[in-house]
């Protein structure tokens, strides 16, 4: 026998708690600092050759690749994505 859900699914109950917003700019961070922290592995970049290539700061790397942090602009994103040879795609939806 196949159980029918019961309730609201999880993102409508983070917006009702309010949450969504601040949950979503969390996961969305978690995804891009992993993204280009995987592409720096794969150009064999470390973090101090990375901020050179990006024209910055060690420390403003490390903010980037923090996932916690959700503060970044899109300059650094666009400085990183070059630095690694990508491109950033932004998309509302």
């Amino acid at each position: 026998m196949k159980k029918k859900n019961i309730g609201s699914s999880f993102d409508s109950w983070l917006r009702e708690e309010g949450l969504y917003e601040e949950v979503s700019a969390a996961a969305i961070k978690r995804v891009v600092s992993r993204q280009v922290e995987t592409a720096m592995q794969q150009k064999g970049l470390t973090k101090a050759a990375m901020a050179r290539r990006m024209h910055t700061s060690r420390a403003a790397l490390d903010r980037l690749l923090d996932p916690e942090n959700a503060a970044v602009t899109l300059s650094t994103l666009q400085k990183a994505a070059v630095a690694v040879g990508r491109r950033i795609r932004l998309e509302l939806v």
